[in-house]
């Protein structure tokens, strides 16, 4: 999956971007916006964050993200996780702090690619280090 952070032009989905500049689904947005990574926040309280049209959820999208990223809180995660591997999306990446094992197990359990132990700010930084 850090292969697809290669592909600038594939699209990520932010789930709990935030106009805060406190939180970090503010910070995660501005950090891929600057790196030129095609990234679209997720957010039902939004319609607007940094500029950009914010959606209720990924199935509003047009297009099929390549990576979905959480930075919610694990219980709103998992909720939001069940929904869309229901709905056949793949590649779910969860910000530290987002994580859960009972995420995890039911990833796995589901053969579902995932990434719940890095930072994707960081990833990006490096990902031509993989």
């Amino acid at each position: 999956m850090i292969d697809c952070l290669k592909n600038k032009n594939n699209l990520i989905a932010l789930i709990g971007a935030s106009n805060d500049k406190n939180k970090y689904g503010n910070k995660i947005l501005l950090d891929l916006i600057s790196k030129g990574h095609n990234v679209v926040p997720i957010n039902p309280k939004e319609n607007i964050i940094a500029g950009l049209k914010s959606y209720s959820n990924v199935s509003e999208l047009s297009e099929k993200p390549s990576i979905i990223n959480f930075v919610v809180p694990p219980n709103v995660g998992f909720e939001l996780t069940k929904d869309l591997v229901e709905s056949d999306y793949d590649n779910f990446w969860y910000q530290p702090g987002a994580e859960s094992e009972e995420i995890s197990s039911y990833l796995e359990s589901n053969s579902k690619n995932f990434i719940d132990d890095k930072c994707i700010m960081v990833v990006t930084r490096l990902a031509n280090n993989y």
